[in-house]
């Protein structure tokens, strides 16, 4: 999810008591692999776990599980090593693999570890925030999580090769990893290696995905049943499906966004008259916005003065900005300008993970914010936590940097995607259609997207286009579900909205693998 590193940032942390029985020990699981060479500031070639034992109360049923810190080999078509895949895995004890969900979680970025899932959403514990205002410094807190989805399925967090503590081994390098395609492969066979070592093939399984980890997802869950592991369902969270969206001289992402901009124009009180429902509300905006503004923007430069009048003046009434401003954008008011120009009264600027929090620049005057402040507001307790949760409760340790995030990544991404049903690679990543094979192919394949209506950098009006275009049949069209909350990108930092996403996921799961 992130695009920028972070600052691995050191501090005191308060620690709710949230296991027992801790065992460090690590196993290794494939011994063979020790004299493989690892390559310069590569871990070893060798498969380690190291469990620890803890138990949690969800709605007064006790659970107790193991929690497994450790590290995954995948090779090359020559069975060489090729990377070390760092995970940490939580497995309730005592039950039995045909009858447990198995999930898969991980962020985009790329380039983005998978801390933030682990801290913020629903592995046993998770890290406290002010959100949506900035956390302060350590010390931070820890708390059992109650919102956990431990009841409903196992969890595996996995971090992509270059982030947290995975790295390529021998000869691999970024290149082999860092691309559309290559990170597919990857993720591929980190899913296929931990079910294998782990004795799962027999579970209900899931992919959850966050920012461009959804675009891994709608890729990833074809290209592994593609290779015979049928998934039960995939869960989207803050989508990007289609990067063609967003190349010059189209206006679809104008389209996209605006239900968003009146979303945060909604939330910081800048419209006339303020309705009180606002999903009723953006109903409303959205079909303005695939009507008479989509016609208007069709139009290009041709569109008549007293047309482009009339679209400005309702553009303006709907997002809070000035109506000379709006047509001055020529009706397309950029990411960067509107979350800088909505609250330039009061010298504010809005995030853009999540458009609830604010900050400040040293220039009120300037066109667009300095930073995030959704990002930089909760970056630190984050990072920390999670520094301090693995070493304290979960008894791992590394010679490794743990990344956050690694910039490096997204510079050197490798966008091309050879999409499902499409002769040439495309330029940049369309996935939907991926998805929509993997649904044809597997008819009992339930897919939920789930979005915040604060959400600026993936709109959920665009993500709503997205699928709406997979050409479902009509028989299938009832896999698909959407749900919306009211909270940014990284839903679960509203905890409100956390214990709705929780309740509707229950669901969801019990959907998609119902009890046999």
């Amino acid at each position: 999810m992130r695009l920028l590193l972070f600052l691995l940032l050191a501090g005191a942390l308060a620690v709710a008591p949230v296991s027992t029985n801790r065992a460090a020990t690590a196993v290794a699981t494939a011994p063979n692999l020790a004299d493989q060479p690892a390559g310069e500031g590569s871990p070893p070639a060798i498969e380690t776990a190291t469990p620890s034992h803890h138990s949690i109360t969800l709605n007064g049923r006790t659970l107790k599980y193991t929690a497994t810190a450790g590290t995954l080999i995948i090779r090359d078509d020559k069975q060489q090593p090729q990377a070390s895949v760092f995970y940490v895995a939580y497995t309730l004890d005592g039950a039995k693999a045909a009858q447990r969900p198995l999930t898969f979680l991980y962020n985009g970025g790329p380039g983005s570890s998978s801390l933030w899932l682990h801290m913020g959403s629903f592995g046993p514990v998770r890290i406290e925030t002010a959100s949506p205002d900035a956390t302060a410094p350590a010390p931070y807190k820890l708390v059992p999580n109650q919102d956990s989805l431990l009841d409903k399925t196992d969890l595996v967090f996995i971090d992509a090769v270059g982030t947290g503590y995975s790295r390529p081994l021998g000869k691999a390098t970024g290149k082999d990893f860092w691309g559309v395609d290559q990170d597919i492969s990857a993720f591929t066979r980190a899913i296929e290696r931990y079910v294998t070592v782990n004795r799962r093939w027999n579970s209900p399984k899931f992919l959850y995905g966050e920012s461009y980890g959804t675009t891994r997802s709608a890729a990833l869950v074809d290209a592994l049943q593609d290779k015979g592991m049928a998934f039960n369902g995939v869960i989207l969270m803050s989508s990007i499906l289609n990067y063609g969206v967003r190349l010059p001289g189209y206006d679809e992402v104008y389209v996209g966004y605006l239900p968003s901009y009146a979303a945060a124009a909604w939330y910081h009180d800048k419209l006339a008259s303020k309705p009180t429902d606002l999903k009723s509300y953006l109903n409303q905006v959205r079909a303005w916005a695939q009507g008479p503004y989509a016609a208007a923007l069709a139009q290009g430069q041709n569109l008549p003065a007293d047309r482009l009048d009339a679209v400005a003046r309702q553009f303006a009434a709907y997002t809070g900005l000035p109506v000379q401003y709006v047509k001055d954008a020529n009706l397309r008011v950029d990411l960067g300008r509107f979350r800088k120009e909505l609250l330039r009264d009061r010298r504010l600027t809005l995030g853009r993970f999540d458009s609830r929090f604010t900050g400040t620049d040293a220039d009120a005057a300037g066109e667009t914010p300095d930073y995030d402040a959704s990002d930089a507001g909760i970056s630190g307790a984050f990072v920390a936590a999670f520094h301090i949760y693995l070493a304290t409760e979960l008894g791992y340790h590394s010679d490794l940097d743990y990344r956050p995030t690694f910039g490096q990544i997204i510079k050197d991404w490798d966008w091309k995607h050879r999409a499902a049903g499409i002769s040439r690679p495309l330029p940049v990543p369309y996935v939907a259609g991926d998805l929509a094979h993997a649904m044809r192919t597997n008819p009992h394949l339930e897919v939920l997207s789930v979005n915040g209506y604060f959400d600026l950098a993936t709109p959920f009006f665009i993500t709503e286009y997205d699928l709406a275009h997979m050409n479902l049949d009509p028989s299938l069209r009832g896999n698909l579900q959407f749900l919306y909350y009211p909270s940014g990108h990284m839903i679960y930092l509203n905890t409100q909205a956390l214990r709705q996403l929780k309740g509707d996921l229950a669901n969801f799961y019990d959907h998609a693998a119902p009890a046999r």
